[in-house]
């Protein structure tokens, strides 16, 4: 599911999860074990990309709508684990942008300090609404601080997705790379920022995000949002979903 490399101080992880990098139970759980281990390691800043023209496609919603209430109700926390250990990890990190980062994979994307997006990579944007789901309390949140805010009700409530180019103008990255490059310039975005103090950086980072942390525990909890994911009318349009869009022949 994850492969680690080491660039000298940095460490690489590069999602490899079949051909979508599609967000279940168990690689949520991964990912998050991942970051909150390098947290604890002698690496400086870490890279997060995915491998050919996937970064990550979002929620497995064949896996969520074949498991039902059970399923959502234990992925959930399993996903918001995710978002807090890649969005509040001390250290710097920078995504690898190498393609299509739809949904919670745009919302992953946007976990990072920096965000770099392969020129013609692939599509970037939020979904969910598309899907009938509405954001858990952290992932609306991660969206609020990366998009630009005269962007953001927009981006939201459309369900729309953009090239490198147009994600850059709504804030969704950073920077566009040529994909021959892209990997080579997150190195060197984490080399640059690694070269910071790491407990004045991890004192900043934790200033600039506190207001996010403030705003999911005002909202207490996903219980609202996990009563819309597990309701019955939710999962048929799920699978109504999953029917017209990921099953095409």
């Amino acid at each position: 599911m994850i492969q680690l490399d080491r660039h000298g101080d940095i460490a690489v992880v590069t999602l490899v999860h079949g051909k979508a990098n599609a967000l279940d139970i168990e690689f949520c759980e991964s990912i998050a074990a991942h970051f909150e281990s390098i947290e604890k390691s002698s690496a400086r800043a870490v890279v997060l990309t995915g491998q050919g023209r996937m970064f990550s496609a979002g929620v497995d919603l064949l896996r969520l709508s074949e498991g039902g209430v059970d399923y959502v109700r234990a992925f959930l926390p399993a996903l918001h684990r995710l978002y807090q250990a890649v969005f509040f990890h001390a250290k710097p990190v920078v995504a690898a942008i190498n393609g299509h980062a739809i949904a919670g994979g745009c919302v992953l994307a946007c976990c990072a300090d920096r965000r770099i997006a392969a020129r013609d990579g692939g599509r970037i944007g939020v979904t969910e609404l598309l899907v009938g789901v509405p954001f858990p309390p952290l992932a609306f949140e991660v969206m609020r601080y990366a998009t630009a805010p005269q962007y953001f009700s927009d981006g939201v409530l459309s369900g729309a997705t953009f090239a490198a180019e147009q994600a850059l103008t709504r804030g969704l990255v950073d920077e566009v790379a040529e994909p021959s490059a892209l990997r080579d310039r997150a190195i060197a975005a984490a080399e640059q920022m690694a070269a910071l103090s790491p407990r004045a950086f991890a004192m900043t980072k934790g200033q600039l995000r506190a207001p996010v942390a403030e705003r999911v525990a005002r909202a207490g909890g996903d219980t609202a949002a996990t009563d819309i994911w597990t309701a019955p009318e939710t999962l048929e349009r799920m699978r109504d979903y999953v029917s017209r869009t990921l099953k095409k022949s």
